[in-house]
């Protein structure tokens, strides 16, 4: 067993996660990446980017304002801009974002890493303001000091308005998401120690719904308990809890309900959390109360599907390899690979749930990537029943080693599992637990 599972909390008679080499790593990786690229910064206003280059964090709240943005200058340290209040946070409790840094020209400055300043709320405060000019003008500044304002600048994602005050500051905006991902493509000891724990909590997760499914309960109900579960075990953020029972699991609509789970319905979960940041994304499957034939089948051919792809992991295959071994949509009831996508699917795991290397017949063939030690990356197969309405999801979790795939994801999943069998006798029918009560009553004189 080569990937420990660690506790939550930091302690002096152990080495567990070091937060400060997790930082310092994660921003030795993206200066690399700038260095090898032909920009001269990269802007970012994507709130898992900020966490990876200036190791802040605000709340789950802010995930899809877009008020926040960061900056790393070429030669230089990063910058994030942030709510008044959060920068203050920062400047007193985050010491790595503060202290003296060399300009170009051999001058010697204060780093000054966690700084006021706030985009446009969306649009929610009026043009007018120019909060959208006040962003630029911030970079550019900066841009300036480094005397890299002539250089193109690497953004992830932005607003209109904001890409236009660029465009009046004379400043080249141009893609710089690549770069962002290719630093986050491996994963370092502490990454994968955090990815680790955060499955070890969705482990007990399933444990704990396991033993709640049963007829009668609904799907929401579920992804409530699982929420609880998770918030106590220590989780940052519960991102979602694909709750899919009965019919709704062919086609899959990837939102749950208030659906009540029935006898002998199949129910497939995705439960995606973070744990300092690191997300998990992890689909198991259930029949309630019985599994009929062809839920069991469409069970075992989707455990045929995850285990062949899994047994071609290993540094230096592709993802084309690991693709070329799952059916064509055709195959189970889809017109292309486009309208199939996501259903025999793989995805990098980190600060997000969708990172490299993608699995995916619609693009791995063309566009393959060669799988190296420290990826860490989510494979998910479906199966649809031949009843019409049941299907299969099964997901697994992998960190490439230099022996090959080591799976992180822990609840059993080699074969489907019944829950909420409480009414069933040893004979596996109601009507024989029927039987046995009638009998008991009749010797009993009731």
């Amino acid at each position: 067993m080569g990937i420990h599972t660690n506790g939550t909390n930091s302690v002096d008679w152990e080495a567990r996660v070091d937060m400060p080499r997790l930082r310092g790593n994660r921003l030795e990786k993206l200066k690399a990446e700038l260095e090898a690229s032909d920009l001269g910064a990269l802007l970012t206003f994507d709130f898992s980017n900020i966490r990876y280059m200036t190791g802040t964090h605000i709340g789950t709240w802010a995930m899809d304002k877009l008020i926040r943005f960061a900056l790393l200058p070429r030669g230089g340290e990063p910058i994030v801009w942030d709510f008044g209040s959060a920068a203050r946070h920062h400047q007193l409790y985050n010491p790595w974002l503060s202290g003296v840094q060399l300009l170009p020209n051999g001058t010697q400055v204060p780093y000054e890493g966690a700084r006021a300043g706030i985009s446009t709320l969306r649009g929610a405060i009026p043009p007018g303001a120019d909060r959208a000019g006040s962003v630029a003008a911030k970079v550019k500044e900066v841009l300036c000091q480094f005397g890299l304002q002539n250089e193109p600048v690497g953004v992830d994602i932005i607003e209109m308005p904001v890409l236009t005050a660029f465009a009046n500051e004379g400043i080249s905006l141009v893609d710089g998401q690549q770069v962002f991902l290719a630093a986050r493509r491996i994963k370092t000891v502490d990454e994968i120690s955090l990815l680790t724990q955060a499955v070890s909590m969705v482990d007990a997760a399933y444990e704990e719904l396991y033993d709640f499914l049963r007829p009668g309960v609904k799907e929401n109900e579920c992804v409530a308990l699982v929420n609880k579960t998770l918030y106590d075990l220590g989780s940052e953020h519960v991102e979602g809890v694909n709750a899919i029972s009965g019919e709704r699991c062919s086609p899959h609509p990837h939102v749950y309900s208030d659906r009540l789970i029935r006898p002998g319905d199949p129910a497939f979960f995705d439960i995606l959390h973070s744990f300092n940041g690191y997300r998990t994304c992890y689909y198991r499957t259930f029949a309630v109360g019985s599994a009929s034939v062809a839920q069991r089948d469409a069970y075992t051919r989707c455990r045929e599907l995850i285990d062949s792809a899994i047994a071609l992991v290993k540094p230096g295959a592709t993802t084309a390899d690991i693709v070329a071994v799952w059916p064509a949509a055709e195959e189970f009831g889809f017109p292309n690979e486009e309208a199939a996508f996501g259903l025999q699917y793989g995805h990098g795991v980190g600060l997000s749930i969708w990172e490299r290397p993608i699995f995916s017949r619609m693009i791995s063939f063309d566009h393959p990537e060669v799988l190296e030690v420290g990826m860490v990356f989510a494979l998910e197969t479906y199966w649809p029943a031949k009843d019409g309405w049941s299907a299969a999801r099964i997901e697994e979790e992998i960190v490439v080693t230099a022996d090959g795939a080591e799976v992180i994801t822990k609840f059993p999943a080699e074969e489907l599992l019944v829950a909420g069998k409480r009414y069933y006798s040893a004979g596996g029918t109601l009507s024989a637990l029927r039987e046995s009560q009638s009998n008991l009553n009749t010797t009993f004189g009731k």
